[in-house]
């Protein structure tokens, strides 16, 4: 049975754009393409430029509209630029979405302050900071979404992960934040908080295999994360179909944290 044209219609982006953050790898690009086939506009940011263009290529062959933009948003005035040239290509952007983040993996005796201060600026600073320069605009049109990206490290400890810890602890009250700031002029922030997904993040994680099965035991499906696991709860947070949804946190871990 297919479902009624009415409720379809509540998952379609078309006509709307998306800057997603992020964007050459991993769950940036699984977004990315989840948008675009949801019918979005893609403004695709990353700092590495050969990745970032094979990206794009990709998405243009699906038959998605789709733009580059290589940008280090650890650089405040970076930010600024991207998010002036964010609106050139199909307009000002409807979705945000912070996908980009590091993790150091340094051991709280070992953190640097570069270390440190690299990490809460991509993971935490830019997110908010890249909002404050779009979100007024969504808020004059009274529509708009931002997705940022917390982790299981927002609620659990993990070796190795102080900082990476710490900044995406912070995700989770900017994005009430920002829903407080923002949601009574019809935009919608919400955060997804992913479980172990096979991505250049977590490589160091995948090349131990006694682990990888370990954490695919920890869940309650039995299993680590695939990519494409992200693209429904990216387009649902992303359309109408979220309406009445904001400042929200969904763990996307099979199970991990229920337990």
């Amino acid at each position: 049975m297919s479902p009624a044209p009415g409720i379809a219609r509540l998952f379609e982006l078309n006509g709307r754009t998306a800057l997603v953050t992020g964007a050459s790898s991993g769950l940036g690009r699984a977004i990315a393409e989840a948008l675009a086939g949801a019918g979005a506009r893609i403004v695709a940011v990353a700092r590495r430029k050969a990745p970032l263009d094979e990206t794009v290529g990709a998405l243009r062959e699906s038959g998605a509209q789709a733009e580059a933009i290589s940008a280090d948003i650890a650089d405040r005035a970076e930010i600024a630029r991207l998010a002036d040239a964010a609106a050139q290509p199909f307009g000002a952007p409807d979705i945000l979405v912070n996908a980009a983040g590091i993790n150091t993996r340094e051991p709280a005796d070992k953190v640097t302050a570069e270390g440190w201060d690299a990490t809460l600026a991509i993971n935490l600073s830019a997110p908010f900071f890249l909002a404050q320069r779009l979100a007024p605009a969504m808020a004059g049109r009274g529509w708009g979404r931002i997705i940022n990206i917390a982790s299981l490290q927002s609620v659990r400890a993990f070796a190795n992960g102080i900082a990476y810890g710490a900044s995406k602890g912070g995700v989770i009250q900017l994005t009430r934040a920002m829903a407080e700031a923002w949601s009574p002029h019809g935009v919608c922030c919400n955060a997804i908080a992913p479980g172990f997904f096979p991505t250049a993040l977590t490589e160091p994680v995948f090349r131990d295999e006694q682990l990888v099965k370990k954490l695919a035991a920890q869940t309650m499906i039995g299993r680590n994360g695939r990519l494409e696991d992200i693209h429904g709860i990216a387009v649902f947070l992303a359309s109408p179909a979220s309406d009445y949804i904001t400042g929200q946190t969904i763990f996307l871990d099979g199970g991990f944290t229920a337990r």
